[in-house]
């Protein structure tokens, strides 16, 4: 009887629920991108829209890859749109990033050129050399399909051109000039950055995943086989040191421009760095560090997100407290992974800690602006007055310094027995492979507490929310350091210039009565060479090898025109930093040191304790939304 009462609402149910499993998949998004007009640096996209409604709104993002607004629309060129039988449908623009197709009902085809020539891994260029692009900058999404599936389909390169991209192919194995890529969803179609030339490429397996290095730079520049071991230990750190690998093929992007550049942009699989040949060849640590945090992102940022970051709107900024976990502390853990591939040893290691404490102690804005406060006005970046040391810290910076700090608090309060990796773990483990972002103001302390079982809120009062002096020497006690401060006489050019990303310096202020005043160097003047060699660091790098007295050749220009000015360094007195053992170093103190640096497992992985485990390799969640991070160095 009970049986027969049922059976009704269970028909009623299976009859309310057949229509919602039955419902046809939503109709694909096409893009066609023509390279025919790379000697104009012009793209034509050609979007097909299925007839979905008589109205289609189509918007291009006004940022990506960088935390600034960059209005990618200001490139846009003549746009039109058609029906199936070829009918001119009217398009009116809504504002300057949006425009509305009417009479789609039928179906649309939607076209226009778009002017790509910005280089450097942030960008979107056509030449004919090569097409770098980052999506999002060139292809439009429709307002109301964003989450439907998309091709597209590259057209119209010369024969002897490859791709490379991490976005799956519809025709593996492609001739001629046309290849066919898909993605789930626009925000998957725009994290696959894609590089279409003759480069040179390598692939090599480990630990059960291919990679795919890619480089596009003269072969006079590099050593392929150098840069490729120098991944190999890398990634095998990566994967190592979060006990997890969640892909089985992962894309290497290089740039090696002559002229500025320098940084990289993360992605879901893949990543682009540029570095510039002259510092390739005179700082291969760089390449090394931006490699190592790069890839690291695959899982900080990648797919442990902050809320305010999940899902990305691309209409306007996005607004976080939490970069300097995303982007600092992924510097912190680069270098752990440089340590554990042997690229880096214990001395360099603090010679590198003790160059962000410089920096972040001698910009004055540390007494005033917090770490949290600095992520929010990220947005600021593109003004160079904004990056005075008077005005603002860098949230790289600092974020990189808490967590070598909180690395150190982890293993103190513990014994030793966790640290920042487990820290790491239990996010990857809690948010990321449940597919949920973490809360801006609480989840990392929640998950650092959940590891140590400890109370961190005064930590992250004080020193992530709040401005009070990092406690470096109590914690670099615990290993048997200590920071020592002295006041020296340094090299001072008589200007401050600030480097945004991978553009030549800008300087922002110069002293009055010095001798680059006198020799008319001024404010808004753009450093492009410093004694011969385009600029690819900051000035202070250059500095650092100098001595007070010695020239200093600069070609500048700015509203002066281009011009050269030689300048006699003068000298100011500066507090300098150095890092080194304490008093009476204990053997306690020394192993330590060692179990810090070398990163070891921190003990045997128990059940429920929280952590991943090897034994996640191989698998492939959810590919992560698109990324919105930038990293300069």
């Amino acid at each position: 009887m009970r049986a027969k009462r049922l059976l009704l609402p269970l028909l009623l149910l299976f009859v309310l629920v057949q229509p919602a499993l039955a419902a046809p998949p939503a109709p694909p998004v096409d893009y066609h991108v023509s390279l025919a007009r790379a000697g104009e640096h012009l793209v034509h996209v050609r979007i097909h829209l299925a007839g979905t409604s008589a109205e289609r709104d189509v918007q291009l993002p006004v940022w990506n890859a960088l935390y600034q607004i960059r209005d990618f629309a200001q490139n846009v060129r003549r746009v039109t749109a058609v029906n199936g039988a070829g009918q001119p449908l009217p398009v009116q623009k809504i504002d300057k990033t949006t425009w509305r197709i009417r009479g789609a009902e039928s179906g649309a085809e939607v076209e226009y050129d778009i002017l790509a020539d910005q280089p450097g891994p942030y960008g979107a260029q056509l030449t004919t050399e090569h097409a770098f692009f980052n999506l999002a900058q060139i292809l439009m999404y429709p307002v109301d399909a964003r989450d439907s599936p998309m091709t597209v389909t590259f057209t119209d390169f010369p024969s002897n051109w490859r791709i490379a991209t991490a976005l799956p192919s519809l025709r593996p194995g492609f001739t001629g000039n046309r290849a066919v890529f898909t993605a789930r969803t626009y925000d998957r179609l725009v994290d696959g950055p894609v590089e279409i030339g003759a480069f040179k490429d390598v692939f090599f397996d480990q630990d059960g995943a291919t990679y795919h290095v890619v480089v596009d730079a003269d072969p006079a520049d590099y050593d392929m086989d150098t840069l490729k071991q120098t991944v190999r230990k890398i990634v095998a750190a990566g994967v190592s040191w979060m006990g997890d690998r969640p892909f089985t093929e992962y894309l290497f992007l290089y740039h090696f421009p002559h002229g500025p550049g320098g940084g990289g942009m993360e992605h879901a699989y893949s990543t682009a760095i540029d570095v510039s040949a002259d510092r390739l060849r005179d700082d291969f640590l760089f390449l090394e560090q931006v490699t190592a945090h790069e890839f690291f992102h695959l899982w900080n940022v990648k797919r442990i997100r902050p809320r305010a970051l999940d899902p990305i709107d691309y209409t306007r900024e996005n607004y976080t407290t939490s970069l300097w976990f995303c982007e600092g502390v992924t510097s912190t853990v680069a270098n752990l992974l440089l340590l554990r591939a042997g690229l880096l040893d214990e001395r360099r290691y603090l010679e590198l800690l003790n160059q962000e404490i410089r920096t972040l102690e001698l910009r004055p804005a540390h007494l005033r602006q917090s770490v949290e406060e600095s992520s929010l006005d990220t947005w600021f970046d593109k003004y160079p007055q904004y990056r005075l040391p008077e005005r603002s810290i860098s949230y790289y910076n600092k974020g990189e310094i808490l967590g070598v700090l909180l690395d150190l608090e982890v293993r103190e309060r513990t014994g030793g027995q966790k640290s920042l990796r487990d820290v790491l773990q239990w996010m990857n483990t809690h948010y990321a492979n449940e597919g949920r972002p973490f809360e801006e103001a609480t989840g990392v302390r929640q998950a650092v507490e959940a590891v140590t079982g400890s109370d961190f809120s005064a930590f992250f009062r004080d020193y992530v929310s709040g401005v009070e002096e990092p406690p470096y020497n109590q914690l670099l006690a615990t290993v048997g350091l200590k920071l020592v401060r002295t006041r020296i006489t340094v090299p001072h050019p008589g200007f401050t210039s600030v480097k945004n990303f991978d553009a030549p310096p800008v300087v922002v202020a110069v002293e009055n009565l010095s001798e680059a005043d006198r020799l008319g160097l001024v404010a808004g003047d753009t450093l492009l060479a410093i004694d011969g060699k385009p600029v690819s660091s900051e000035v202070e790098d250059v500095l650092s090898a100098m001595r007070v007295g010695d020239t200093l050749r600069l070609r500048v220009t700015g509203r002066k025109g281009s011009r050269e000015i030689k300048l006699r360094l003068g000298g100011h007195e500066e507090e300098r930093f150095s890092i080194v053992d304490v008093d009476g170093v204990t053997p306690g103190q020394r192993a330590r040191r060692a179990a810090w640096l070398e990163s070891p497992a921190s003990g045997p992985r128990r059940a429920g304790d929280g952590s991943s485990s090897a034994g996640n390799a191989g698998q492939i969640p959810s590919q992560p939304a698109t990324g919105a991070g930038n990293t300069p160095h």
